[in-house]
């Protein structure tokens, strides 16, 4: 099989021992790779219904065929794990340069269990692992850490992955770092990472992979550059980065804020891309072989935080703090983003968290006094879930545990455990799907079905022909993720495209119908895995807080009925049973 390397490298931390394993061509055919390949080890390696947090919880890291090529947009490296979070399947990606050293790596996949008995890094070159002491990085922030194991590399430029303090205490939806700020965020992979006593990996990889055609590939890059990089969509994201998005949600009030209460905030325009942009100095950056430049790389020019630089703030950490937690100062937002990059927390849920935290406040439900807004106790609290300090230690479980304890559960909002992003899904009723059916639980990624709805393409408040539309969307995502594309190249790659990819890579000639298949196959496969894990068709829903109140003023609100005709359209076209 070309564009892969036919093999994984299995890493026991336990035994402090390693070995490759060849994997059948069948099995590249079935999945192509990524995400396909991560969800099948995944169902194989992990035993039924293990802990998360347990030593036989697999943490999986994958590329894609199309990395290591140069092809626009394969920039990307997942993990695939089974979330501490939300006790089902987990996958998180991220960009950035790390990938390319895994993609190099000589192994499609790197697979970890076990657990060390001391704190230690993991270097791995050349087929060969090396466990090394992490006494000296311990308690050191993301960054830090990522800085210290750069010097002592400096020569060689590896891919750097991190955890921060609050993956080493095991918080729930701790994160793993590359490159300074990009991660693989959601769902807890920096908590089992932690668990492992993994505080970061070192890879150098100079093994490259055979393209089946070459020069096929070659005329494919340059015209996907020739069409791409004047595309409507490369010129939005250049010129704002996702804060654009910030004044198209808040215009059709689906801008989630005051934790899910409203859809607007009065401040908008002190959080969104212009107020970055004129409070900040902003450049361009973008991931290894990126023409879109979506990245904002900032420097706050006047204030407290005068001289602080960081990427972004995205749209999701502007919404989670600028709109759940209504904070008013794009670089107040700056530094949060900054402060959860560091202690190695998703921004999506810590934002939720906080706001959370701010209604159990209000309630009297904990002893620590917030409010929104309050910047300083909003990034003390931050402080204390890294910590697992005072009321951070349940908080720290996320929002889904924190409720139950609480006595808050018609508060909470997430999905199987896993906290919403920033759109509203009594409006945007599509992504409400969205949510209600992925994988992993509330996630935008998977379906992107924001985009369609925010575009006019569809009627967010229609039924007809959605969950038609949503699966197509899913089905192509899907492929995306197998090798590995980001998904901001989904207005430009479709499925035409995406045969070429695997036909110039790996020799296989798919079209459409074929790629669709697969991406029922990994749909399947990952269904069966959560199924065996405990998940249920009752947890394919909604929190009540959307059926039962209103959105802005045109009261937007989902009602129950018709909201679950959408799911039973879902499952019927996606073959799922709903018993």
């Amino acid at each position: 099989m070309h564009g892969v390397f036919g093999k994984i490298l299995e890493i026991d931390c336990t035994r402090k021992q390693f070995h490759e394993q060849p994997l059948d061509d069948r099995v590249y055919e079935q999945y192509i790779g990524g995400k396909g390949l991560g969800a099948w080890l995944l169902l194989q390696r992990n035993p039924e219904g293990v802990d998360p947090l347990s030593p036989d919880n697999h943490l999986i890291f994958v590329t894609g065929p199309a990395c290591g090529f140069g092809i626009w947009g394969a920039n990307r490296y997942a993990v695939i794990t089974k979330s501490p979070l939300t006790g089902v399947f987990c996958e998180a990606y991220s960009g950035g340069k790390a990938f390319l050293q895994l993609a190099r790596s000589g192994y499609d996949a790197l697979v970890i269990r076990g657990a060390l008995d001391s704190w230690h890094y993991l270097e791995i070159r050349n087929g060969s692992v090396r466990f090394k002491d992490a006494g000296t990085l311990t308690g050191k922030d993301s960054f830090e850490t990522e800085k210290m194991l750069r010097e002592e590399y400096t020569s060689e430029k590896p891919a750097v992955l991190t955890i921060g303090p609050a993956g080493e205490n095991l918080v729930k939806f701790a994160y793993i770092n590359n490159d300074f700020g990009r991660c693989a965020g959601r769902a807890g992979t920096g908590t089992v990472m932690g668990s492992k006593k993994i505080k970061a990996l070192v890879v150098i990889g100079d093994t490259e992979k055979e393209a089946f055609d070459p020069e096929g590939l070659r005329e494919y890059k340059r015209f996907r550059l020739e069409n791409g990089r004047d595309h409507s969509s490369t010129k939005a994201y250049k010129a704002s980065g996702t804060p654009l998005v910030v004044d198209i949600t808040t215009k059709v009030e689906a801008f989630p804020s005051r934790y899910w209460s409203e859809g607007t905030v009065k401040h908008v325009e002190k959080i969104n891309a212009s107020a970055l942009h004129t409070l900040c100095r902003v450049k361009q950056k973008s991931c290894l072989y990126c023409f879109i430049a979506c990245t904002r790389g900032t420097t706050v020019t006047s204030g407290r935080h005068e001289g602080l630089e960081t990427d972004g703030p995205e749209y999701e950490t502007i919404n989670a703090f600028g709109g759940l937690n209504l904070v008013d100062d794009i670089r107040e937002i700056a530094y949060l983003n900054d402060l959860c990059d560091r202690l190695g927390v998703d921004t999506i849920t810590a934002g939720n968290v906080t706001a959370f935290a701010v209604e159990a406040s209000k309630s009297g439900k904990i002893p620590f006094e917030i409010d929104y807004g309050d910047v300083d106790r909003i990034a003390e609290l931050l402080k204390m879930i890294a910590s697992r300090e005072g009321i951070g230690n349940l908080l720290a479980e996320g929002v889904r545990t924190a409720a139950q304890e609480l006595g808050m559960e018609e508060r909470a909002i997430h999905v199987k455990g896993l906290e919403p992003p920033g759109y509203d899904p009594r409006y945007l009723q599509g992504m409400g799907l969205g949510y209600a059916v992925s994988d992993r639980g509330a996630c935008h990624l998977r379906t992107t079905f924001y985009k369609p709805e925010l575009a006019g393409l569809i009627d967010p408040q229609t039924n007809k022909g959605k969950a038609e539309m949503l699966l197509e969307y899913e089905d192509r995502l899907a492929i995306y993720d197998t090798l590995i594309l980001c998904r901001f190249f989904r207005d430009m790659i479709y499925w035409d495209e995406l045969g070429t990819i695997i036909r110039g890579t790996m020799g296989l000639d798919l079209k459409e119908g074929d790629m669709k298949q697969i991406s029922r196959t990994i749909a399947l496969t990952i269904r069966e895995f959560n199924v065996r894990e405990g998940m249920t068709p009752e947890d394919d829903a909604l929190p009540p807080w959307f059926f039962t109140n209103t959105l802005g003023k045109n009261k937007y609100i989902l009602e129950k009925g018709r909201f679950q005709e959408l799911v039973d359209d879902y499952y019927r076209l996606r073959g799922f049973s709903g018993k």
